[in-house]
């Protein structure tokens, strides 16, 4: 098959003339993008995909990987590609120069060049018979499109052109656009054209010929009757049989001279068949490759690419695609497999069972080509009890696609159910998966010292203790001090004792929220309990300017000259943003009477030093103490703590 599009086949109509030297040089191995394709052929003995690109004058050699390994420039206005029967020479149809490009195909050298006196063309090319053709037309108003040829054993030092143009055994046909050709490599000798007048639509050309002998002979030829075939984009003889394939979509018989309808495919846009006849076509207004068994209505697969041109390769195991690239122009893509169907696996397990009884996994088996019968699946349980997967009866695919099997859960949990489809000759291998929440027993798990307060820096035992489990025996302690700059941590993990004990120390500095987590096993579920411990500030105050100390009944009291300033230093535990509270009261007529609470800050190293004012008269009695307030201190990373009463006496 060689295609390109109406508009593209419309530039050829109008294109201007340039001409340019061609010049050959290998290219690392890399991928490669086309401006504009102009024709694409592959060589199997080569094992090579030659590409056309018409944008940049080049012709590129491709592995079946998609990776440039040659290139040739200089090919002005390629638009279309041929190789000769043994492969050996690629022709190139360079309209622009007006000229067929023989080429080596080992190593794109520049072999012949010959010369085509045609106002448009040459446009398509195909060979046959070991003879290139060809077809051409001219600019001048009523004059129809031609068919020539080429025949590279014709020495032209011999006198003899090797060019013949004008080998249409075909008169006033009235159309004017140059025709799209086709061989068929099993049947040598004919050749396919049909092309619809870029002007009137109602002028269309389609014919078979026999170019065996000295001069074309007419097969059988589009007499005007309806259905009009309009081959506009494509056409292609249909391997083993008598027709053609138009646009990918129509079929037509040739017999006695003419066409007859044979069958069709989902409204396409060109297409290319294989040697084995399947047909790769690409659908109108569809982006994709789909490839149909003969005669096929559906397809047997399809390929998500936007294609601007593809081939097969000769073994028919792949298909060879011009794709669209996100930045403009095409990459050649290798599209593997193509005579296999995609086949698509559901598997639908129930959301939740209960472990120990039985549940039941239903799904379907699909794809455009049937499955044989006694079609099976391969199934794997994966559960905590096996973790790589456990192989289960296999079970085999109904009639109608459906399958079902059963299966009693040995293992709570998050259960996988998993279906594999090995694939065949006619389909792609699959697998799908299901999950399952598996119940599991519920069992206890303890965490001592919630909500006890303690001094700080006390050294405390946080035992956990776990219940019945089935193998699990295994728990984690966490403890998380309150304050954003101290994250959680494991303490301790590891297998409870013969009592289901397990214990862990933590340094009570701060509030802290310490949890046990047991992870769980195949029969019982995960738990986590947390216990919640307090710590208190360290808190101590310094008294300075007294003169003395003495008791007053059974308390000591820190003697103060009533025209002196105490000073009062306290030290509490340091955290970024704390103040202490300080509370001074004084005694009156038996009572302590509260005369003030201020906060004060720390300072980075904890000490906090305030000057209480001389009273000035004597025979006062006053204590004070420093608090540390659970967030009005300006954090709470620790709990409420009083420090201890520090008593002053104000004397002459």
């Amino acid at each position: 098959m060689r295609s390109t599009s109406t508009a593209t086949a419309l530039a050829v109509l109008l294109g201007s003339v340039a001409l340019t030297a061609g010049s050959a040089g290998p290219a690392s191995a890399a991928s490669f993008v086309v401006g504009s394709q102009g024709g694409i052929v592959v060589d199997d003995v080569l094992k090579r995909v030659f590409v056309g690109d018409d944008a940049n004058d080049r012709i590129i050699a491709a592995d079946y990987n998609g990776n440039r390994v040659d290139s040739v420039e200089g090919i002005d206005g390629v638009f279309d590609l041929a190789l000769s029967e043994d492969g050996s020479t690629l022709y190139a149809a360079a309209r622009v120069s007006h000229e067929i490009v023989a080429l080596d195909a080992a190593t794109l050298d520049v072999k012949a060049r010959y010369p085509v006196a045609a106002g448009i063309g040459p446009v398509y090319l195909e060979v046959t018979e070991g003879k290139v053709w060809f077809t051409y037309g001219e600019y001048a108003a009523g004059t129809e499109s031609n068919l020539g040829s080429v025949d590279p054993a014709v020495d032209p030092a011999s006198g003899t052109d090797p060019v013949t143009l004008g080998q249409l055994p075909l008169e006033n046909h009235g159309v004017s656009s140059t025709a799209l050709l086709d061989t068929d490599p099993s049947r040598p000798g004919l050749l396919a054209l049909g092309a619809v007048d870029y002007w009137d639509s109602g002028k269309q050309l389609m014919a078979v010929l026999d170019v065996s002998g000295d001069t074309p002979r007419l097969i059988a030829s589009y007499d005007g009757a309806s259905p009009k075939p309009s081959p506009h984009e494509d056409i292609d003889l249909v391997p083993g049989t008598s027709q053609v394939l138009v646009d990918g979509t129509n079929r037509y018989a040739y017999a006695d001279g003419t066409f007859t309808t044979a069958g069709s495919y989902r409204t396409g846009r060109w297409a290319d068949i294989a040697p084995n006849g399947l047909v790769a076509q690409t659908e109108l207004l569809v982006s994709g490759v789909s490839v149909y068994a003969p005669g096929a209505t559906t397809p047997i697969r399809t390929y998500p690419v936007d294609a601007s041109d593809f081939v097969w390769s000769p073994d028919a195991s792949r298909i060879f695609a011009l794709v669209s690239t996100p930045s403009g122009g095409y990459t050649l893509k290798a599209l593997t497999d193509p005579a296999r169907s995609v086949s698509i696996l559901e598997v639908n397990a129930p959301a939740t069972a209960t472990r120990a009884k039985q549940l039941t996994v239903k799904g379907r088996l699909t794809a455009s080509v049937p499955f044989a019968a006694g079609t099976q699946l391969a199934v794997t349980r994966t559960d905590l009890e096996s973790p790589n997967g456990k192989a289960l009866a296999s079970v085999t695919v109904k009639s109608d696609g459906t399958y079902s099997f059963t299966d009693t859960p040995p293992a709570g949990g998050k259960v996988t159910y998993k279906a594999t489809y090995a694939g065949d000759a006619d389909h792609l291998p699959t697998t799908a998966s299901d999950t399952v929440e598996v119940s599991r027993a519920s069992t206890s798990l303890s965490l001592n010292n919630n909500g006890k307060l303690y001094s700080y820096g006390t050294d405390v035992k946080f035992t956990a203790h776990l219940g019945t489990t089935y193998k699990g025996r295994s728990v984690s302690i966490y403890a998380d001090p309150f304050g954003g700059d101290k994250g959680k941590k494991l303490i301790k993990a590891g297998t409870v004792n013969a009592d289901g004990n397990i214990s862990a120390w933590v340094d009570m500095t701060r509030d802290t929220a310490v949890t046990a987590v047991f992870s769980g096993d195949a029969r019982y579920k995960p738990k986590t309990v947390k216990s919640t411990a307090y710590a208190k500030v360290k808190i101590s105050t310094a008294v300075s300017k007294h003169y003395k100390t003495a008791k007053i009944g059974s308390t000591s009291y820190y003697w103060f000259h009533k025209n002196t300033d105490p000073l009062l230093t306290t030290t509490m535990t340091y955290y970024p943003g704390r103040e202490q509270r300080f509370d001074l009261q004084v005694y009156y007529q038996g009572s302590w009477y509260s005369t003030d609470s201020e906060y004060f800050p720390l300072g980075t190293n904890g000490k906090s030093a305030v000057s209480l004012g001389a009273p000035g008269e004597s025979g006062i009695r006053a204590r004070m103490r420093s608090v540390y307030v659970n967030s009005s201190s300006g954090d709470t990373v620790n709990s409420t703590t009083y420090g201890s009463w520090k008593y002053l006496y104000f004397s002459n």
